[in-house]
C-alpha cells in the first residue's frame, strides 16, 4: 500500500516511465480520447460520472507525484477566456498558460510526446490541460 497521495496504478506506472519533457494531458468530457490519442500515449479514464472527477480535482493529485514546467490550454475561437483558466493559474503558480486553437492543441497533445492522457467527468467547457514534465531537482 503506498502512503502518497497519488496510488491510482496505471497512471504510476505511466508517469514512471515518462521523463524531463514528457508531456500528460488532462481532458475534460467532451474531449475525443481514443480517437485523439497519441501514439506513446496510456489512456486512463477516470470518468466517474458527469463532474467527477473534475480536471482541478486530477491536476491537484498530480502536481503532488510530479514537476511541471509548462501547461497549455485550449482557447475558444471566442468569447471570453474560460474562468477554469485562473483556477489553473492559481494551481500552476509561475507557470504561464500556453493557448492554442482547437486543433492546433488536438495536434500537440496527441504528439508522440506525450505519454499519458486522462479523461475526467469535468463538464466544464475548454477544461483541457496539457503538462510538460520538469526537472526533478
Amino acid at each position: 500500500m503506498l502512503k502518497q497521495t497519488l496510488i491510482h496504478p496505471d497512471i504510476l506506472e505511466a508517469l514512471a516511465a515518462a521523463g524531463h519533457g514528457s508531456k500528460i494531458l488532462i481532458t475534460d468530457g467532451n474531449y475525443p480520447a481514443s480517437t485523439m490519442l497519441g501514439e506513446n500515449a496510456s489512456l486512463v479514464y477516470l470518468n466517474l460520472a458527469p463532474g467527477m472527477p473534475t480536471v482541478t480535482d486530477v491536476l491537484r493529485v498530480l502536481l503532488t507525484a510530479i514537476p511541471v514546467e509548462d501547461a497549455a490550454v485550449m482557447e475558444p475561437s471566442e468569447g471570453p477566456e474560460p474562468a477554469i483558466f485562473d483556477e489553473f493559474r492559481k494551481l500552476l503558480p509561475g507557470i504561464a498558460l500556453t493557448g492554442y486553437d482547437r486543433f492546433t492543441f488536438y495536434e500537440e497533445a496527441s504528439g508522440s510526446d506525450t505519454c499519458l492522457q486522462i479523461v475526467t467527468g469535468e463538464q466544464r467547457i475548454y477544461a483541457n490541460l496539457l503538462l510538460t514534465i520538469g526537472v526533478v531537482l
